[in-house]
């Protein structure tokens, strides 16, 4: 397998807001890579537009609304990146659920089902709608952003941990299947994000207010923020990481370091 070449043509699911728009915008300022961002909310997705064309006018990037929960979403979505660009060469899906801390007896049972699959589903099915594209060109980078979450069980988090366990386990086996296709997945896993709303929301929370404050302490290196994640992202999409697949890594200021 030759190594890969920069990539030209970026998708990102959740570009809206949080780690999505900041890896929009760190793509952007690379230069050569057309960005494309997905988001379901259209005054947001104009808003995210509008910044990212002044910032980065010669880019021409894109906006795509969509469903990624869906699977006629999913499918929507990379069809119309293919009538704007002809191919996808990155995949990020970087969604986030509603879904905040609490501990199990205090979640109605109504909810688990919508709070799991609106954390886990649209990963899958973005991965699963861009697979045929990616194998045709016999290259590709799908990285998924999970949480750590899915890999240190913390009370409170019964039904985000397993959401985030699914997404980890999903991108390393999809890495293990689509590797001779010239695919590479990875995932990263942050847990605290400040300055996004996914941060506000949990600090304007009792229980999760609690959790994040513990948690924020032992960020010894810095709590993490967006471009944090974005430069990771960017890495994992470049030449640079051309021999690194099957991966899910933290990025936390050192949240989970023992």
């Amino acid at each position: 397998m030759t190594d890969p070449a920069e990539p030209r043509s970026v998708l990102i699911v959740g570009g809206t807001s949080g780690v999505g728009l900041a890896t929009a915008r760190r793509f952007a300022s690379q230069g050569g890579a057309q960005v494309t961002i997905v988001g379901r909310d259209a005054a947001r997705g104009k808003a995210a537009m509008a910044t990212l064309a002044a910032a980065f006018p010669e880019t021409g990037p894109k906006l795509v609304l969509g469903d990624a929960n869906t699977a006629e979403g999913a499918e929507r979505i990379i069809a119309e990146t293919l009538a704007l660009r002809g191919r996808v060469d990155v995949l990020v899906v970087a969604t986030v659920g509603a879904a905040l801390p609490d501990l199990l007896a205090d979640i109605p049972t109504g909810r688990l089902a919508r709070d799991l699959t609106e954390q886990a589903l649209s990963p899958m099915l973005m991965a699963r709608a861009v697979l045929p594209v990616m194998r045709s060109q016999r290259s590709g980078a799908i990285i998924t952003v999970a949480s750590d979450a899915g890999k240190v069980a913390t009370p409170g988090e019964t039904i985000i941990g397993a959401a985030m366990a699914a997404i980890i386990m999903f991108s390393r086996t999809l890495a293990m299947e689509a590797k001779r296709d010239g695919i590479r997945v990875n995932c990263v896993t942050p847990s605290l994000i400040r300055g996004t709303g996914t941060h506000d929301r949990l600090f304007a929370h009792p229980f999760a207010a609690r959790l994040f404050e513990k948690a924020a302490q032992m960020a010894a290196l810095g709590v993490a923020e967006a471009e944090d994640l974005a430069a990771l992202i960017h890495f994992l999409a470049s030449p640079g990481a051309a021999r690194i697949t099957g991966q899910a890594i933290s990025v936390n200021g050192g949240i989970s370091a023992q």
